[in-house]
């Protein structure tokens, strides 16, 4: 599933969110080749990669076996399996940079990937009809997933995950968690449910049309075809696009709430209550003054709160809970309003009308961890230097700002970084 990167799921939206944030995460830089007279140190580091790799293959087979699966099924899905450097560098050099929201938006609603979409909930609308009527989730919510993580089906990964999780475990920097991936794909393969040949996926183990991870699929995944099989990885979608709803109904998904709707503050409006936080029925921000873009009281669908993605220069939203449903799948804000957004288009509704302040760029992650420590050292502790810009560290930046008497909005900010040096 796809690091914005503002954020390329172990629970499901954890391992999702590795996946679907990665497969829309900007290409790292491409390495610099390494000269020619240091080419057999590379060959060398490999061969000793390998023999280290099969060392550990064999201590993995008796934890495996441990945990119910056959030497048969290991023999099987190892057979041909070999240390996968490719998958090593790209785990080590992952972009340190992010995208901005309105980037990733560009990208994730672009026009073709409506109209793309628009035509695959046509080609698909029976099964998808039916998929909405078992499990309540709105199919354009469904199609929408479908569309960031694998346009629709056209780039569901080609590499072997039994190699690519077992490369991760054994060299990987989560190799725990890498290693209860491979658990699980070795499961889904003793199931029957695949073969190791069809088990294909991105290169951090995320699988199929709607990129579940092994241990999401065996929690949630569904066989919605019948035939006894959970096939995500077939041409036909029909098993992933019901497995994703079933994923997203067992974490509460209401039918008809929206996941958000742009609005439009007053003047005036208090930037400190837009948070996740703070929670109030649409029809009690309408008295304050906040509405949809057309001026109306938004219905009360809900408790909402206000999210302000790129503060206050930005789009509003009012979100309701199924917002948070859809971040089960991917943790980051960026994605969520992807999928939403996404799926409103593909409804016809109209594009996000507020202007984005495209004059800035995302701050990089050296200079996010540089954002910390002087908020910290400035008396504003983000509770933590580790580049992530999360509650504890937008909650610093609004106690700063609301300080030094600039808009409380809590976005990280180049143009705060600087007034901070």
């Amino acid at each position: 599933m796809t690091v914005i990167r503002l954020a390329t799921g172990a629970a499901v939206a954890l391992v999702m969110a590795v996946s679907a944030a990665l497969a829309n995460t900007p290409a790292s830089p491409r390495p610099e080749p390494r000269p020619a007279a240091q080419e057999p140190l590379v060959t060398t580091q490999i061969s000793t990669a390998n023999r280290g790799f099969q060392r550990w293959i064999e201590g993995f087979r008796g934890r495996a076996q441990a945990q119910g699966i056959s030497p048969r099924v290991l023999d099987t899905a190892f057979e041909g399996v070999r240390y996968n450097t490719d998958v090593i560098q790209k785990d080590r050099n992952q972009s340190e940079f992010t995208k901005t929201i309105w980037d990733y938006l560009d990208s994730a609603a672009s026009e073709t990937r409506i109209e793309n979409g628009k035509a695959a909930l046509v080609q698909h609308r029976q099964v998808l009809e039916q998929i909405e009527a078992r499990y309540g989730v709105d199919k354009e919510v469904v199609v929408a997933v479908w569309g960031l993580e694998s346009a629709y089906g056209a780039y569901r990964g080609t590499t072997p995950i039994v190699e690519a999780l077992a490369t991760l475990a054994y060299d990987g920097r989560r190799g725990r968690f890498f290693e209860a991936q491979l658990i699980a794909a070795l499961k889904i393969l003793q199931s029957g449910d695949t073969r190791p040949r069809n088990m294909t996926g991105s290169w951090a183990g995320a699988m199929g049309h709607t990129q579940f991870i092994p241990t999401s699929f065996l929690a949630y995944a569904v066989d919605f075809t019948g035939d006894g099989r959970r096939d995500i990885w077939a041409d036909d979608p029909a098993d992933a696009l019901a497995s994703t709803a079933a994923y997203l109904a067992r974490f509460g998904w209401r039918k008809g709430q929206p996941w958000g709707v742009e609005v439009q503050l007053p003047r005036g409006f208090d930037h400190r209550l837009a948070s996740r936080s703070t929670l109030r029925m649409p029809s009690d921000w309408a008295a304050m003054g906040v509405r949809d873009m057309a001026g109306r009281v938004v219905p009360d669908h809900g408790r909402a709160s206000i999210l302000l993605p790129a503060g206050a220069r930005g789009a509003a939203f009012m979100i309701f809970d199924n917002f948070a449903v859809i971040e089960r799948y991917n943790t980051a804000d960026a994605y969520v309003i992807g999928v939403g957004h996404l799926s409103d288009r593909i409804k016809g509704g109209p594009p996000i009308q507020a202007e984005w302040p495209r004059g800035d760029r995302a701050l990089r992650f050296v200079e996010r961890k540089e954002l910390q420590e002087r908020l910290t050292r400035a008396g504003f502790s983000t509770q933590g230097i580790d580049g992530k810009i999360g509650p504890n560290t937008i909650a610093a930046v609004r106690a700063y700002q609301s300080a030094v008497g600039i808009v409380p909005d809590g976005y990280a900010s180049l143009d705060l970084l600087k007034r901070l040096r």
